[in-house]
């Protein structure tokens, strides 16, 4: 074998591992940018669902506080109520103290 022959084989090979190393290098970057295209996706999609939530909480958290001041007017007027059977059995018992028919009155209408 001559040397120009060696020297072509080697050159031959040396571009085929080249064209080899360059198509798998072009494969490999296919491939990274498919995973990237997929991790975007993945990030607005988490993005969204976050959004999403963070809309359900605000939601919840005016329906609770809703709930709050709800209760709280509800426990005020409770104590609204009970502050007025106080002062309604506060002005009956007065009144019982200072009618003169009062002890009268009991008595006759339980004998009627």
């Amino acid at each position: 074998m001559s040397t120009v022959a060696i020297v072509l084989i080697v050159i031959g090979v040396l571009i085929a591992l080249a064209v080899i190393f360059a198509m798998s290098r072009s494969r490999r970057e296919r491939q990274l940018e498919a995973r990237r295209a997929v991790a975007s996706e993945h990030r607005e999609e988490a993005t969204s669902q976050r959004l999403d939530a963070d809309r359900e909480a605000a939601v919840a958290d005016e329906q609770a506080a809703r709930a709050r001041r709800e209760a709280a007017e509800a426990e005020q007027r409770a104590r609204a109520a009970e502050d007025r059977r106080e002062t309604a059995s506060a002005h009956e018992e007065h009144a019982e103290r200072v009618d003169p028919d009062a002890g009268t009155r009991t008595r006759d209408s339980g004998a009627a």
